[in-house]
Order: structure tokens, then sequence, then C-alpha cells
């Protein structure tokens, strides 16, 4: 009788793998089914036959993959709803999940998108169910977008988590686009600005610097100041100057790129008037519109604070929600761990409490969102 090395998640959301002998895998399936086992995975033992993750990427060609993912570009959060939203619809009507996701391969137009579709497709028709299918391309699905599968598998409402995923990449999105044109359009006119003064300091004020000094009038403190400004810009001076601040960007980007660096600027950032705000307001709308949806698909908590925590763009942020998560685990309520890191707003912890006291934790934290994002929208 062959064996199969089945994979699933604990209670905690931690990988576990066991052995077990059956007929062939739709039997072993059954058998842990009865035992009470989600499973994400189904392998047979033998080398051979074992399905291959088609999506993975092997020592030697992990550097090739990252090219051809740079090129063919990653699918952006818009391609990702539209996706979920489509599957859910073919779901819904009854269409095969292997059928649905060759249809939805075929009609794909971004190369690196099609190719993932193909490869999940391979891995079903081998017994990988889609969840794992899909994080074996964690190119093109991130955590947020398989644990909400993977919740619809195991609750037999796969279709409704889709929708359910479609609509949070939506808000998502949507929340992103207000914060890109908020702040569009202030770069844009500094931009703009400093690109006139240049030009005016390089190329006109010259010109008047001439007559001036065929005038021999002494001029005023700024006027001077403008003609040695200009001065200053054409003379090959200038070309230390532009050096040493490509060399203070370039500085300061290694420095940001390090965890310690970037938790010093994101601190200081959170800190700006007006800007720091606006990102504290962004960040709580994302953290409690994804985690409502999380747990409202049956995603255990743990698990939901660890997908969260990499969607806030803020270290700060997501460092405390990691620390807030090892809380949990102790014992200590979600809203008192995260009141203590002083992150989020004292609103939004409050309503986390009522959540957490009142067992309409989900419903609290979708509220709160809804309020957070008008509020983000008022802003901008």
């Amino acid at each position: 009788m062959p064996a199969f090395v089945a994979t699933f998640r604990n209670s905690r959301g931690k990988v576990e793998s066991l052995t077990l002998e059956a007929a062939d895998a739709l039997a072993a399936r059954r058998d842990l089914r009865r035992r009470g086992i989600q499973v994400d995975s189904l392998e047979r033992r033998s080398a051979s036959s074992a399905p291959q993750p088609s999506g993975s990427d092997t020592r030697g060609t992990r550097k090739a993959s990252r090219l051809a993912t740079l090129l063919e570009g990653r699918p952006g959060i818009r391609e990702k709803a539209v996706f979920a939203s489509k599957l859910a619809a073919l779901v819904d009507a009854g269409v095969p999940i292997v059928r649905s996701i060759e249809l939805m391969a075929q009609q794909q137009k971004l190369p690196l998108f099609k190719r993932a579709l193909q490869g999940i497709s391979l891995d079903i028709n081998q017994g990988v169910a889609l969840g794992p299918a899909m994080r074996r391309w964690p190119q093109v699905f991130d955590k947020l977008s398989v644990a909400m599968v993977d919740a619809g598998e195991a609750g037999g409402v796969l279709d409704e988590s889709l929708r359910r995923l479609a609509k949070l990449l939506e808000d998502n999105a949507k929340l992103q686009n207000q914060i890109k044109g908020a702040l569009g359009y202030p770069v844009a006119v500094l931009v703009i600005a400093v690109l006139v003064f240049l030009g005016m300091t390089i190329f006109i004020i010259p010109t008047f610097a001439g007559i001036f000094d065929d005038l021999g009038a002494e001029l005023p403190l700024f006027t001077q100041l403008m003609i040695d400004l200009s001065s200053l810009l054409r003379s090959p001076f200038a070309l230390l100057l532009v050096g040493a601040l490509a060399a203070g960007v370039v500085l300061f980007l290694r420095y940001y790129a390090t965890p310690h660096g970037r938790r010093r600027v994101d601190a200081l950032v959170l800190r700006l008037p007006l800007f720091g705000d606006l990102i504290q307001k962004t960040a709580t709308a994302q953290f409690c519109r994804t985690f409502s949806s999380l747990t409202r698909a049956g995603v255990p908590i743990l698990m939901a604070l660890e997908i969260v925590r990499e969607i806030t763009g803020n270290s700060v942020i997501s460092d405390a929600i990691n620390q807030s998560r090892d809380d949990v685990t102790q014992g200590i309520p979600l809203s008192i761990a995260l009141a203590s890191k002083q992150v989020f707003p004292e609103m939004a912890i409050g309503m986390l409490a009522i959540g957490e006291e009142t067992g309409e934790l989900d419903a609290m934290l979708s509220k709160v969102a809804d309020f957070y994002e008008d509020e983000v929208g008022a802003t901008v």
C-alpha cells in the first residue's frame, strides 16, 4: 500500500506533517478528514510520483527566476483583486477549480501571472490544494491571499472567501491611490518649482548680472546673493555639490536598508506634523480592514497578526504588531497588548477592546476601518 505525506496547519497556525498509508490519494484525504485534519497538500512518498512544486526555485535557478520576475513584472493589487473576483464567480457557478484556473490562465495577459496560474493548475491536478499551490508562487500571491484561500477551502466557502479577498484588495488599492494622489501633487509642484528656480538661476540671472556690472550700481543684499548663487552653480564647484548630494542620497538609502536605520527613519516619519498623522491613520485602516477580513474568514488570530504586520509599510508599527502577537500567545488580550505599544489611536484601541468583550471583533474592526478610511480621505 502506498505511503502519503500530508502537510497541514495546527491550531496555532504552524505547519506540521504526518505520514500515512492508503490505497490512493482520495482514500488518504478521507482518512485525514475523519481525523479532523484539514490538509494543505498530500504527496506520495515515492520521489518519482510525488507532486513537485512547480513554482519553487532551486538554488541554481533562483537568480534567473528573480530576473524573470523583474522583466515580466509583478501583478499589481488591482490585477489580483480582479483575479479573486473572477475566480469567485466561476467557483460559485459550479465550475471545477482546475477548469476555473485554466480559464483564468488563458485570459491572463501578464506573463508571470500566466505562468503562475499554469503551474497552479498542474499542482492541483496532482493532488495539491489551491492554497498550498498558490503559496508556491510568492512572487505573485502574498500571505494574505493564500491565508484567505486556505480558510475558504477549510470551511467549504471558497467562493465567499475569494469575494472577501477581492473586496479587501480593492479597498486597499483605493486607500493607496488616495495617499499617492495626495503626495503626488505637492511633490510634482516642488519638483517643478526647483527646476524653474535652477533654470532662472543658471540661465537668466547671469544676463542681469552683466547689466548690473555695467551700471556699477550697489545691489540689494538679496539680489547680490542670487547673483553669487548663480555664479556658484555655473562653476566647477557645482559638480562637487551634486556629487555630495548624490553620495548623501546613497548613504541614506543604505542606512534605511538596515533594520536599525529603517526603524529610526520610520519613527521620525510618525512624528512629522500632518504627514505622520496621515501615515498612522492609513496603517490603522489597513490593519483593521485586513485583520477583520482574515478573522471573519476563519484565519487564526496569531496567523492573522503575522500577516497584517507585513502590510503596514512602517517598521515601527510592524514591530509593535509582532510584539503584540507574542503577548497574545501569553494570554494577554490583543487590545491591551496593542495599547501598550502606543502606535494606534486610542479610539481604535477602545473599539477593539469592545469587540473583544462582545465577541464581535471582526464587525467592530470593520467599523473602525470605515472610520479611518474616511479620515484619510478627508485629510488628503
